[in-house]
């Protein structure tokens, strides 16, 4: 049973003597609360925890006063306004250690710490990236796509390559599966890289952008993990294949052609392109990256062709994130 306990019929109000209907929680006279004594208790004991630091167990504390209480009541709204507040501050306070334990942290562990997380997450998404892998023509194409490359780099920077290019088409097909939009499994090209087919027409420029972008947000996050692999090993292959990885998507966002930067300018107007050129321009004199000098001039010409009325944000600001990130890692300095 609960902490509520039915007033029965015939029971007076102990304030005014109406008389209660059973399970009432408050007189319909005087608004009396038939539990008022051990409300005030719950409260005395919440209000130590709470004093305590110990806030989950005021929270609990707290909950066990709602079923006392009628839900249309001011007390009832206060009390659960205050649990929220409380579990807002746990939630902060949980935060605030976390952030404090990782800065006490040497950087190489918490580059480790990252990668791990990406790891996981990638754990995550690994059954559908082995789906592509079940596709006779992917996978022939992509052994072959590893042959040249070893032959000319050696087998653990052309297998870095494959990987991070496959990832890379799977985050189109995963776009295209979640928006339902039929699609062939990716092909590898050799001396280009990677393709996959759409079966249908794209109109929408939204949805044209958010599959085109798609492709460099799951490449970077694999730029992203062999960086963090780099940072924890120091092994110059691996920070070799994150640099490669940022390459390849940094030159996918040339919004030229069929190029995925040139399916995210569909969803942006002139101003939105331009700020894009600017972005790009200032990142270049921050890292030198000469793709980003190609991207800003391609984007200056995209800018006064035909655009749509307004700027997406969503995809303006993943736009720019995808530049800044991709820049940066494609600007790994040696670690001594």
């Amino acid at each position: 049973m609960g902490e509520a306990t039915a007033a029965t019929s015939g029971t007076p109000c102990a304030e005014c003597g109406t008389e209660l209907v059973p399970l009432a929680l408050a007189c319909p006279a005087c608004a009396t609360l038939v539990h008022g004594d051990r409300l005030k208790q719950i409260a005395l004991s919440a209000g130590e925890r709470e004093r305590a630091g110990d806030l989950a167990m005021a929270i609990q504390t707290w909950n066990r006063a709602l079923p006392l209480l009628p839900a249309e009541s001011e007390q009832y709204a206060t009390i659960r306004k205050h649990m929220t507040t409380l579990a807002t501050t746990m939630q902060e306070r949980a935060a605030a250690q976390t952030k404090a334990a990782r800065a006490r942290m040497p950087a190489w562990k918490r580059g480790l710490a990252s990668a791990g997380g990406v790891f996981l997450l990638a754990l995550g998404k690994l059954k559908f990236l082995l789906l592509g892998l079940t596709k006779l023509s992917t996978l022939l194409s992509m052994v072959a796509f590893f042959g040249v490359y070893w032959n000319a780099y050696g087998w653990p920077l052309a297998l870095g390559l494959v990987l991070s290019i496959y990832i890379h088409e799977m985050g189109h097909v995963m776009e295209l599966r979640r928006l339902g939009i039929a699609a062939g499994a990716p092909i590898f090209i050799p001396g280009i890289g990677a393709l996959v087919r759409l079966k249908q027409r794209v109109d929408d420029p939204l949805t044209d952008a958010k599959i085109g972008l798609a492709g460099p947000i799951w490449g970077t996050v694999a730029g992203l993990a062999a960086f963090g692999v780099y940072l924890a090993t120091h092994s110059a292959t691996w920070g070799a294949i994150a640099q490669l990885t940022a390459w390849i998507n940094l030159f996918n966002l040339i919004p030229i052609w069929q190029l995925d930067g040139s399916r995210g300018f569909h969803a942006l107007d002139r101003n939105g392109r331009l700020a894009i050129v600017g972005f790009a321009g200032v990142l270049f004199l921050l890292t030198s990256q000469k793709w980003l000098v190609v991207i800003a001039l391609v984007g200056a010409y995209r800018a006064f062709k035909p655009a749509v009325s307004s700027s997406n944000r969503g995809i303006l600001i993943t736009f720019a994130l995808l530049l800044a990130t991709l820049a940066g890692l494609s600007s790994i300095q040696p670690l001594g």
